[in-house]
């Protein structure tokens, strides 16, 4: 859909939600820890420029943004080339989405019930 001379952005071939999109280095890049300044660059110009296409075609009411490197197996790394995960957000998408990517790990992600209770957590 877009490209640069070292990224190129697709549609997910699985969207988790209308208008989901990936941002991928051209380079083979296992690991976020691995990519150059400059790749960086190019992946964040084009997902500036996704974000406006995405917002142009859906109108979302929001965005993740999530590195999907998981460097290694224990943080759940399937796919062993960095990219970068544009996820539109619309109201009702989630029942209540606070925490975001703290629901990796559902029993740490509702840090705010306690709280909210005035119960030190």
């Amino acid at each position: 859909m877009f490209r640069n001379d070292a990224a190129v952005v697709v549609r997910d071939a699985y969207p988790v939600t209308p208008g989901h999109m990936l941002v991928i280095p051209v380079r083979h890049v296992a690991s976020f820890f691995d990519a150059t300044p400059s790749e960086w660059a190019a992946m964040v110009a084009l997902l500036d420029e996704a974000k406006q296409q995405v917002q142009a075609d859906f109108g979302p009411a929001g965005y993740n943004i999530n590195i999907n490197n998981n460097d290694g197996a224990a943080a759940g790394q399937t796919i062993g080339h960095l990219h970068l995960h544009l996820i539109p957000r619309y109201p009702g998408d989630r029942p209540d989405p606070r925490g975001g990517v703290r629901w990796v790990i559902p029993d740490k992600a509702d840090y705010w019930t306690e709280r909210d209770r005035g119960q030190p957590r």
